[in-house]
C-alpha cells in the first residue's frame, strides 16, 4: 500500500496536500503522450504522487515507467503546480491540492505499455489536437507547453 492510501485511511476524503510530479513526453514530431484515465475518463499526461523519501525527479521517472513502460532520460523543468487551481476531487470523493513539479522529456526509451488498473489507452497528440475530454485543470498547461516549445 502506498503513502497516499495509508494517509487516506487516517484522514478519509477531506482535502490534503499531495506532493507529486508529472512528465510531458514529447516525441520527435513534437507530439505529447497522453493517456485516458480509468477513474474519470479524462486524457492526461503521466503523473502521480510522491512516495516517502522520493525526490520530485524520482517520482516523475517512477510514474512514467509504471504508467507507460517508458524510461526517461534527461528531464527538463517545465513548471510547478500548486495553490487553489490545483484542487481536484476524485470520483470517489477524495479531495486533494497538488504541490507538483512538471517536467518535459524528449529523451525516453522503451515500448509503450499500459498500466491497466489506471489507464485505458495511450497515444501521442499534436498540441493543436488535444482531446476534448481532457482534465479541465490541465487545458491551461497545454497552452503553456505550446508557448514554451515555440520559444525554442
Amino acid at each position: 500500500m502506498g503513502y497516499v492510501m495509508e494517509l487516506r485511511r487516517s484522514v478519509g476524503s477531506r482535502p490534503v496536500i499531495i506532493a507529486g510530479a508529472g512528465v510531458m513526453l514529447i516525441n520527435e514530431k513534437g507530439e505529447v503522450l497522453l493517456q485516458k484515465r480509468r477513474d474519470n475518463g479524462f486524457w492526461d499526461y503521466p503523473a502521480g504522487s510522491m512516495e516517502i523519501g522520493e525526490s520530485f525527479e524520482e517520482c516523475a521517472r517512477r510514474e512514467v515507467l509504471e504508467e507507460t513502460g517508458l524510461t526517461c532520460g534527461k528531464l527538463e523543468f517545465f513548471m510547478e503546480m500548486s495553490g487553489k487551481d490545483s484542487f481536484y476531487e476524485y470520483p470517489n470523493g477524495d479531495q486533494t491540492y497538488a504541490a507538483a513539479i512538471l517536467y518535459i522529456c524528449r529523451d525516453f526509451s522503451g515500448e509503450l505499455k499500459i498500466q491497466e488498473d489506471e489507464v485505458l489507452t495511450q497515444a501521442f497528440f499534436s498540441l493543436d489536437d488535444i482531446p476534448e475530454k481532457s482534465d479541465p485543470r490541465e487545458l491551461g498547461i497545454f497552452d503553456r507547453l505550446r508557448e514554451f516549445l515555440a520559444k525554442e
